[in-house]
């Protein structure tokens, strides 16, 4: 059995962190000691490093939801697993695009080099997004 504090120190997770999941559902509230603090099982601390790692890859709450659900189910086929991880890949590389139009644009109107604010590309340029090469 591990205290909160233990369960933090194991996985990097901060202890408000750990009961915002318990609140989500993502982890099932943990027993009591007789002292009243939270005990956590192996089962609780694997479950929590699935989620960290499954936060430090970006997939959102929702889908680590999912994804608790079908690992509860080692018999069903991994279809739907997948379907969650490469909906996730689609929408990074959807913002991975978008940042690299940023970066253009950004690169684009800091070359600015009039010496005074009145003719700055910056500053007009964000106080008319018409200037601007790309969408973004």
């Amino acid at each position: 059995m591990f205290s909160i504090g233990q369960l933090s120190k194991r996985t990097g997770v901060k202890i408000p962190t750990i009961r915002y999941y318990e609140q989500m559902g993502l982890i099932d509230a943990p027993e009591r000691s007789e002292g009243n603090q939270r005990r956590y099982t192996k089962e609780g601390l694997s479950r929590l490093s699935f989620i960290r790692h499954s936060r430090d890859l970006g997939f959102s709450v929702e889908n680590i939801r999912g994804l608790l659900e079908l690992s509860q189910h080692p018999e069903k086929p991994c279809d739907d697993a997948h379907s969650i991880a490469v909906q996730h890949l689609k929408d990074v590389q959807d913002r991975i695009a978008k940042l690299r139009r940023l970066e253009r644009e950004l690169k684009r109107i800091s070359k600015c080099d009039s010496g005074n604010v009145a003719d700055c590309a910056v500053i007009e340029t964000l106080a008319d997004h018409r200037l601007c090469e790309t969408e973004h």
